[in-house]
């Protein structure tokens, strides 16, 4: 799910992608990418690593001496220096925010937009090919679908464009209709019951 990119995340994403776009091209760029998703996905699953990550009992030699052994052969050289280098800078709680900000900058550079699409149930394969056919026509850009559920909503679909949310769920309309109702039906039934007693006068 795409969520707020902070500015320091979004540095350390572009510093890897050019020092891995300089290595081999834009497949090594995407190669790495995977390497950082995979590791991100272990991290966001695991809470224990999340603590070591980020707790600050642990001093940064320590920390970059049990990543060392963690990642050597596990990921490729490039990855296990930057990852080292973002620990000796403090920044190790933020490797799973740094990768959704790499993500993010490899879609673009790819031409594809992330979206995320937000339904009141499960959605199967060929409904979701709909939508993202739709958003590519109404974009003119490739999309990357991402589908989830929102035991919240009533109906309809929410979808998150970039950072602009789009609520066409049921409960969106209603507030949207209650607040018409609050705004302007006061008014208009005071002026119906006014010509009510005008006509009966």
């Amino acid at each position: 799910m795409q969520q707020q990119i902070n500015d320091v995340a979004r540095v350390y994403a572009e510093s890897l992608f050019e020092l891995a776009e300089k290595q081999g091209g834009i497949a090594e760029a995407q190669s790495i990418g995977a390497e950082l998703t995979a590791l991100a996905e272990i991290i966001r699953s695991d809470r224990k690593l999340r603590e070591f990550l980020r707790t600050p009992v642990i001093d940064r030699v320590s920390r970059e001496k049990s990543l060392e052994r963690m990642l050597n052969g596990q990921v490729s050289d490039l990855l296990r220096r930057f990852v080292l280098i973002v620990n000796r800078k403090g920044r190790a709680g933020e490797l799973a925010d740094i990768e959704q900000a790499y993500d993010a900058l490899m879609q673009e550079k790819l031409g594809k937009v992330e979206v995320d699409v937000w339904t009141a149930g499960p959605i199967g394969p060929d409904q979701l090919r709909v939508i993202q056919s739709r958003v590519e026509t109404a974009l003119g850009k490739s999309v990357a679908m991402h589908a989830y559920v929102d035991g919240g909503m009533i109906g309809g679909i929410k979808l998150r464009i970039g950072d602009r949310l789009i609520d066409g769920s049921v409960a969106a309309k209603l507030r949207s209709m209650r607040s018409h109702l609050h705004d302007v039906g006061g008014g208009n039934v005071r002026a119906q019951f006014q010509k009510f007693l005008g006509g009966n006068a």
